[in-house]
């Protein structure tokens, strides 16, 4: 059985434009895998503390010598990694907050960034030790950023997630949200239009 890994950073809950695109693409996913498991992580729900100099000397420790504080902090990586590694697809939902990812998600993306657990260093670069599905990704935005060199979270997503061993990623942006409701109310028809057109597949999984 499948399972769909669907992380969650809106500051509005379900009630968030991300979380809402989020929320139907997954329902279409359980329909397409009726046995399939979904499991939700919301960050801004319950927030990851920021990585700190102990925390990560804590990562690179002996099991033996680390402290309590260094191993709690170990324990949650691991769990977001073994979340990771049971997906076999990820949806992220992703509001814009003053040019780039929320915070939370900064704090999730540096408790599974690993070198020897989920990436390794290479002389062309940091490749990924995780063997992942496909990536969907709903951006939210008050304003028109997807195209610009304002969108400083597209690349970002491509390049951390790319990190990690994600070759197939799907964007879905709903744009200019906070430019009057006629422009809102227009950029979330399509964006519900792309989130029904988006390819349901999972790990393993080859359409052609």
């Amino acid at each position: 059985m499948p399972t769909l890994l669907v992380i969650k950073s809106s500051l509005f809950g379900d009630s968030g434009q991300s979380s809402q695109l989020a929320n139907a693409f997954t329902a279409r996913w359980r329909k397409n895998y009726p046995d399939g498991t979904v499991l939700c992580r919301d960050l801004a729900a319950e927030p990851l503390p920021h990585l700190n100099a102990d925390a990560f000397a804590g990562f690179q420790a002996d099991a033996t010598s680390r402290t309590p504080v260094q191993q709690a902090s170990l324990a949650i990586s691991e769990a977001l990694i073994a979340e990771l590694k049971q997906a076999d697809a990820v949806v992220l939902g992703l509001p814009m907050y003053n040019f780039t990812v929320p915070s939370t998600v900064k704090a999730w993306m540096d408790h599974v960034a690993r070198a020897g657990v989920t990436f390794r260093y290479t002389e062309s670069g940091p490749r990924g030790l995780l063997e992942t599905g496909p990536l969907y990704v709903f951006c939210a935005r008050g304003g028109q950023y997807s195209g610009t060199h304002n969108d400083t979270q597209t690349r970002l997503i491509e390049l951390f997630f790319g990190m990690l061993g994600f070759a197939e990623i799907h964007f879905t942006y709903a744009e200019g949200l906070a430019l009057g409701e006629s422009a809102a109310a227009n950029s979330r028809e399509q964006a519900a239009e792309s989130v029904a057109q988006l390819p349901l597949k999972v790990r393993g999984e080859n359409h052609g």
